[in-house]
């Protein structure tokens, strides 16, 4: 095994950035083309340099590929190239195969030692040298929080990680392709070139959402860089594709924790040093007592699904389920009808604690999530990039702090959204809202009162709660049928 470790390790592994998916029914020859490149690279055991006739000849493998690829990321197996199908391959992603069994290369690689060194050779123009210093190192503590190695920056020779950021050609045999391309690549743990991690200097690195982030992306490379190869768990950092999610107080995921466990171990706290004893004791004194630490909070409770006087943050379908969000919390209820499922916001969708309002736009697989003066676009259970955006790029006014309720309308093309009082309309296929907006609610939509917690569309009913209670709604007719109990939806005796 130690024999072979140099020829095993020495993967490289990058990050793509996004080209744009080209919705299409009937994929062109290049598109075709492209898809039989992504598949040979990340699903195929023909390898990375398998050429394109290869594909040509067998019909059955392509098809048997691309289903594997359709089940990695949870899309329908149809075998196809459908848009979905091209959309995921034209994700932001890492560039190592995602054909693999475990989390981890080939081998299991790792670091035979507690102290780890690093350098940084080449900064960027982007950012201050002081904050790519910080940001190196506040992503390589997210490991060394939870397994027994330590890192240490060196300022000269050489170290076991070297970081640069380089542009083009930088003399590893994978040069960059200038902004909007290959991110960064880092090689897995090994002699000469294992573990070091470049970054394309011709990227737009920050520390926000806008461009690469920095922080993500060099804590994503460096798991690479200690032997964990790609996740299917869509919210693992090591997630084949690009994603931001709120830096803020972030931790190691606990996917991503338990991979490099495997490898390392748990860190364990440290013991306290041991006191020897003094030559000429002392006359002892009475301990003074540490004062207690306050005993932590008790985490919030669970919101009673099946209380009468349920109210709802926010509710919305995806994919033909229910979503029913409360608390921090949301519910599922299935459309085959398997049970009410309860998980926090964070578990699926990190960075967001709370939704306010929610809608599903179908037509681009896409579902908004409002959160105080922002919103983020989501599509499965990632968050897609350039995420969070304040609420002025919907066309709010200032004035506007946070959405209560929204809901898409099929027929119309439009989306309404509740504020206070009164809603607006946004022309999705536009992109914009309409003029004339906002009007009241009450004038506008009559028999659903003056204000909205949440609104659904279910079988082509509007769902509009206020309190514990909802209106099931015929927005054509703008016609109140009936009044419901927000439990109702809860599966409830």
């Amino acid at each position: 095994m130690e024999g072979t470790l140099a020829v095993k390790t020495m993967m490289i592994v990058v990050i793509v950035a996004l080209c744009g998916a080209v919705p299409t029914a009937s994929p062109s020859q290049e598109e075709l083309s492209k898809a039989q490149d992504y598949l040979s690279q990340f699903f195929s055991e023909v390898g990375v340099s398998a050429p394109s006739s290869v594909w040509r000849s067998s019909l059955e493998s392509f098809e048997d590929t691309l289903r594997k690829m359709q089940e990695f990321f949870g899309l329908d197996l149809t075998g196809q190239l459908d848009s979905n199908t091209l959309e995921v391959m034209a994700r932001p992603r890492c560039g190592f195969t995602d054909v693999t069994r475990y989390g981890h290369f080939d081998g299991r690689p790792k670091w035979d030692k507690t102290v780890v060194t690093y350098r940084i050779t080449d900064y960027t123009p982007r950012l201050s040298q002081s904050d790519v210093d910080a940001t190196i190192a506040k992503a390589l503590k997210l490991y060394s929080d939870v397994i027994p190695l330590d890192f240490k920056r060196i300022d000269s020779a050489t170290a076991d990680i070297m970081i640069l950021f380089k542009s083009r050609d930088h003399g590893d045999f994978a040069p960059f392709d200038g902004e909007n391309g290959v991110l960064a690549h880092a090689f897995s743990p090994g002699e000469g070139n294992g573990g070091d991690t470049h970054f394309d200097e011709d990227e737009n690195w920050t520390l926000t959402s806008a461009g690469a982030n920095l922080f993500l992306v060099a804590a994503h490379e460096f798991g690479h860089a200690l032997g964990l190869a790609h996740s299917q768990v869509q919210t693992a950092l090591m997630y084949p594709t690009y994603q931001y999610v709120n830096t803020e107080g972030y931790k190691l995921p606990d996917d991503d924790r338990e991979g490099v466990q495997a490898i390392y171990g748990i860190r364990e706290t440290s013991a306290q040093p041991t006191t020897e004893p003094h030559p000429n004791p002392q006359p002892t004194k009475k301990p003074v007592p540490k004062p207690q630490p306050r005993p932590e909070p008790d985490p919030e409770p669970t919101p009673d699904r099946c209380s009468r006087n349920l109210i709802f943050d926010a509710a919305t379908s995806i994919q033909r389920n229910l979503y029913f969000f409360k608390d921090g919390y949301f519910w599922k209820r299935s459309s085959s009808w398997d049970g009410i499922t309860t998980k926090r916001i964070q578990s699926v969708w990190s960075g967001i604690s709370k939704v306010d309002a929610a809608y599903e736009y179908n037509k681009k697989n896409t579902v908004i999530f409002f959160e105080g003066d922002h919103y983020w676009g989501i599509r499965g259970n990632t968050v897609l990039p350039g995420y969070p955006k304040p609420l002025r790029d919907f066309g709010f006014p200032p004035s506007v702090t946070k959405v209560d309720a929204a809901v898409y309308v099929s027929f119309t093309g439009r989306t309404l959204l509740f504020v206070k009082n009164k809603y607006w309309s946004y022309n999705e296929r536009r992109g914009r809202m309409d003029r004339g907006y906002p009007k009241f609610i009450h004038t506008e939509l009559p028999g659903i009162g003056y204000r909205v917690d949440a609104v659904f569309e279910n079988k082509g009913y509007l769902y509009v709660s206020y309190g514990a209670t909802q209106i099931e709604y015929h927005y054509q007719r703008r016609r109140a049928l009936r009044t419901l109990l927000n439990y109702r939806w809860m599966d409830c005796n």
